[in-house]
């Protein structure tokens, strides 16, 4: 788990990634957003797709960012927070196996509410791959102060795993630049998109 804060200039300067962090217990979702300047409105747009049976399957524009195997928490992992299809972060893709996403989330004591739930599936157009939220993006006790719960130019911030174990750690670097960027998702998608199956990292990294 890297410190956040630490990272938030090297985001905004480099467009960089951030790391996935998995300390927190007993888990509340939210599915609120917060853009960068407080307000709620992009929130309740983000609330509305995650719980309504009516919002299923729609787009969305999301900021996102890659991390790592080598930058995991600890680094040299894949541990993650929420399981849900995998014990640790992986995923090929497909529908049935899709790729593990970290999001931000609200710390108070021990509970941590995320802003989308654990299990919520996306379809990420770009990369041709399905993603589960199975891990939390920012640590210490008020990782609502950092950049993942607060989103990027009022987008919400999600953050998938790119792999990296058995690649060069330089070339899984920068994976996780290359697919950082504004991306357009489809929240709770049905089966059937196009898919370029395999890990992000070793497949790669090809952006569409």
């Amino acid at each position: 788990m890297k410190n956040l804060k630490q990272r938030a200039g090297i985001v905004v300067a480099l467009l960089a990634f951030t790391s996935a962090c998995s300390t927190s217990t007993n888990t509340t979702s939210r599915n609120q957003f917060y853009d960068s300047s407080g307000q709620q409105d992009a929130g309740q747009t983000v609330s509305r797709l995650a719980t309504e049976d009516s919002y299923f399957g729609q787009p969305l524009q999301v900021y996102l960012t890659g991390y790592s195997y080598w930058d995991n928490t600890p680094p040299g992992s894949a541990r993650i927070a929420r399981p849900v299809i995998h014990r640790s972060a992986g995923g090929t893709g497909t529908y049935n196996d899709p790729v593990t996403l970290a999001v931000g989330h609200v710390k108070t004591g021990s509970r941590s509410a995320m802003d989308f739930q654990t299990g919520t599936r996306f379809y990420i157009e770009r990369l041709r791959k399905y993603a589960i939220v199975e891990d939390l993006c920012g640590d210490g006790n008020r990782p609502q102060d950092g950049p993942c719960h607060s989103g990027y130019k009022g987008r919400p911030w999600i953050d998938i795993y790119v792999g990296g174990r058995t690649s060069d750690k330089s070339f899984t670097n920068n994976c996780t630049y290359r697919v950082t960027g504004i991306q357009n998702v489809i929240v709770n998608p049905a089966p059937g998109h196009p898919v370029h199956s395999g890990e992000i990292t070793a497949s790669g990294c090809q952006v569409f």
